[in-house]
């Protein structure tokens, strides 16, 4: 065994010649910020059609109709009788009435929810991606990946146009979830398939 080890590690080592193994530097003349300010109107508007081009649905809303905004929504995604769960942190006013709170569900009762809403930690306009950090408005990660459907607010300042400012304003060493529209697969025979994943209907409501 010792011999094949050696004889290997040799193998490495005469493949990189006489660079001793230092890695060449990497090119970093990409885009490092756009040309939009966080939650520019232009940035809502790219993020939205993003979202609509991945097949999630996205509504309006002010901070005065947010809750209003809120409501409707819930009523139109969520089967009658159904039950959404909500993370503790959840802005006052947000949850549905008869909201289930999040304390350690197991997968087995997240399973038998039908929602959830929640807020989000940031979003890049550019690639309509969201991201979740595990923040008390936010939750665990599962309570957002079992149930069905998602209602995710996004609020205007958390808008960034590139993938770079967006990665800035994260914290790495936390639990993130990237999301770009509905949990979709066309691993097989490029069959689209949704809800692999993750939930099956995104709802984004997007705050100015």
């Amino acid at each position: 065994m010792t011999g094949a080890r050696e004889e290997m590690l040799a193998r490495v080592r005469a493949a990189l010649g006489d660079g001793h193994g230092r890695a060449p530097e990497i090119p970093r003349a990409y885009r490092h910020e756009g040309e939009h300010d966080a939650g520019a109107p232009a940035l809502l508007d790219l993020l939205a059609d993003r979202l609509v081009d991945y097949r999630a649905t996205v509504h309006r809303a002010s901070p005065l109709s947010l809750r209003h905004t809120l409501a409707e929504v819930l009523a139109a995604t969520v089967p009658p009788g159904g039950r959404v769960v909500v993370p503790a942190g959840l802005p006052e006013g947000w949850a549905p009435e008869g909201a289930v709170v999040d304390d350690q569900l197991t997968a087995a009762e997240l399973d038998e929810l039908d929602a959830v809403l929640t807020a989000c930690a940031s979003a890049a306009a550019e690639t309509g991606t969201i991201v979740l950090d595990g923040s008390p408005d936010q939750g665990r990660r599962a309570i957002t990946l079992v149930p069905d459907r998602h209602i995710c607010v996004v609020r205007a300042p958390q808008v960034v146009q590139t993938v770079p400012e967006l990665l800035a304003r994260l914290d790495p060493r936390r639990p993130l979830t990237f999301i770009s529209g509905p949990s979709a697969t066309s691993d097989i025979e490029l069959q689209r398939v949704e809800g692999v994943h993750g939930p099956r209907i995104l709802v984004v409501v997007l705050v100015s």
